[in-house]
């Protein structure tokens, strides 16, 4: 799939305008990086503007990726580096000569679990946290070649507690945040793609997005004929929890408009076997990409919302205190 440059889309919308892993969830965390109030976002009246930043000031960082090709969100100056928040929530010196500003993305992209923590495991042994990570990167390439600057909250395979990824996004700041996911546990068959996207409860800007990559997902992924499985209430919808959203990487990015995707069943065998396929994966990130995209540059609704059925909430996860968290070499 080629995505036109996002300039050639901006164009087009004016013109037309003139004429079930644990881990996601309601985890406890480490307090060293607390979790901002639940907030009410009003939704945007115009679609936001898009922009992107070459040659970052390394005073300004608010992140960094290092030598290495961590992502870890700034602290605050020190010397000629920064103090920063490690993957596994700690604190840490990196000088200039050991990472570079990430810049200031537009977007941000989550692929959860990673290291220690596979997340969902198919029948076969096919673990979630390395097809997240490359949905991820095909999104990133494909937003990018649209001109839509994408950070990954992780970039290779080592575990980031839910802190440190929901700092990340908080730190940057960026137009949307999404966490992209592999499910487990269906209710029973479906007549296509059971996908679902999860979104803020307090966010209508949230909602929009969620519905867009709702639609562009499933749309993409039907061409595919296979035994599809789901949820009772497969869709576009939130999730509530004890206080405020049940999932922590909606409700810890604060204010920063985020999503949570599950774009197809890893725990189903022929789900499965489809996903671990690495031109099913380039589909799976470039309507990722499509969603986003379109969330950026039109005031497109989104599709697939639906009522969620009462859910029993399950204890913390890994992620929690009491499981060890090995950073990796920065």
């Amino acid at each position: 799939m080629h995505l036109r440059p996002l300039s050639v889309i901006l164009a087009v919308v004016l013109t037309a305008a003139a004429c079930g892993s644990g881990d996601k969830g309601e985890e406890a965390v480490i307090d060293r990086a607390p979790e901002p109030a639940p907030t009410t976002v009003a939704p945007t009246t115009t679609a936001p503007a898009v922009t992107t930043t070459t040659e970052p000031d390394p005073a300004a960082a608010k992140a960094v990726t290092t030598a290495g090709g961590i992502v870890v969100p700034v602290i605050s100056r020190a010397g000629d580096g920064w103090t920063v928040r490690t993957p596994c929530n700690a604190t840490a010196a990196l000088s200039q000569a050991r990472a570079k500003s990430a810049g200031s993305p537009v977007v941000v992209l989550d692929p959860g679990h990673g290291g220690a923590e596979p997340g969902a495991v198919s029948p076969s042994g096919l673990a979630e946290k390395g097809i997240n990570l490359e949905v991820s990167r095909h999104a990133q390439a494909a937003l990018q070649e649209a001109g839509v600057a994408t950070l990954l909250t992780r970039m290779g395979d080592y575990e980031v507690t839910l802190p440190t990824r929901s700092e990340i996004a908080r730190s940057v700041d960026p137009k949307a945040f999404v966490s992209i996911h592999h499910n487990a546990e269906p209710d029973g068959p479906r007549d296509g793609p059971g996908a679902e996207t999860y979104y803020q409860i307090g966010s209508a800007d949230s909602k929009r997005l969620a519905g867009l990559v709702y639609e562009e997902v499933v749309k993409a992924m039907s061409q595919y004929k296979v035994a599809w499985v789901a949820d009772r209430d497969a869709g576009a919808k939130y999730r509530p929890g004890s206080s405020g959203d049940y999932y922590a990487m909606l409700r810890q990015p604060g204010k920063v408009v985020s999503v949570l995707a599950e774009l197809a069943f890893i725990s189903n065998p022929a789900e499965a076997e489809l996903i671990a396929r690495p031109d099913v994966q380039k589909v799976q990130g470039n309507a990722v990409a499509r969603g986003i995209i379109r969330y950026l540059t039109t005031k497109d609704p989104g599709s697939g919302f639906t009522e969620p059925y009462p859910r029993v909430d399950p204890p913390g996860g890994p992620g929690g205190p009491g499981r060890p968290c090995r950073d990796p070499q920065l």
